[in-house]
């Protein structure tokens, strides 16, 4: 059996995607965000049917939130974009999916193969105040 596709979740532009408060509370958000991704390792992403591996790269004020079953953290030592481009170009031949809107590391990584899909992947924007349903 091959391993599952690696999905490699940029948790500072995830995090930064929905202005919900979240820098009054960054590691309290990229935790709120590592719990909200453990159903995707067994289910998958949409297009991309699961199991697959789910890795969270936090940098800053996040680097202390641990791993859950399902989710594996990893702490940038600086930048988490170099740690994502670092995962993704290690990956050998396996297939990977970075989930970031970054465009400076969109480039990075495809550039080692990897597909790129955006935050909404696996944080829907929240509903609207007035209740209508968002496009």
């Amino acid at each position: 059996m091959s391993e599952p596709v690696l999905v490699i979740v940029d948790a500072a532009n995830v995090v930064g995607s929905v202005p919900d408060g979240w820098w009054r509370d960054r590691r309290g958000a990229a935790e709120r965000l590592r719990d909200s991704l453990v159903p995707y390792a067994a289910d998958g992403l949409p297009g991309l049917p699961g199991p697959v591996e789910l890795v969270l790269v936090v940098e800053g004020a996040a680097r202390g939130v641990g791993p859950v079953p399902g989710v594996r953290v990893e702490a940038a030592d600086g930048s988490g974009d170099d740690r994502i481009a670092e995962l993704a170009a290690s990956r050998g031949e396996r297939p990977c999916v970075v989930v970031t809107a970054d465009r400076g590391l969109r480039q990075r990584v495809e550039a080692y193969g990897a597909r790129c899909v955006g935050p909404r992947t696996v944080r829907p924007l929240p509903p609207r105040r007035d209740g209508r349903a968002r496009p």
